[in-house]
């Protein structure tokens, strides 16, 4: 079993930026990839970054290229989630994922709203 726990989130006026952290503990949580997803209220939960167990590889949603960058730090099991440039269409709960061959633990959500 894998433990996430996210933080970080909160309230940000559009054009700011925050940071996210993903604190992973339990069964090779450092040999895992990792991910973060999002829900708006009324969306479904939608893939918005991930990053290999190595750390060498990321991935983004086209809506967040070049604005968000994922990274990872294996020392303190440990992924974090930059957000610059946010809009109010950021506004969801933000889900930290990890898993071998799919996406098997989450953890419990934090929020971010964006005000215009």
């Amino acid at each position: 079993q894998v433990q996430l726990v996210e933080s970080g989130g909160g309230l940000v006026q559009a054009g700011g930026s925050l940071r996210l952290a993903c604190a992973a503990s339990g069964r090779a949580s450092s040999t895992i990839a990792m991910g973060w997803f999002r829900q708006a209220p009324g969306k479904e939960r939608e893939f918005v970054a991930g990053i290999t167990s190595s750390g060498n590889i990321a991935n983004y949603a086209d809506s967040v290229k070049g604005r968000f960058t994922i990274s990872r730090d294996n020392a303190k099991n440990a992924a974090y989630l930059q957000m610059n440039r946010l809009k109010p269409e950021d506004t969801a709960v933000y889900y930290c994922a990890a898993g071998y061959n799919a996406y098997d633990y989450w953890g419990q959500g934090t929020q971010v709203t964006v005000s215009s």
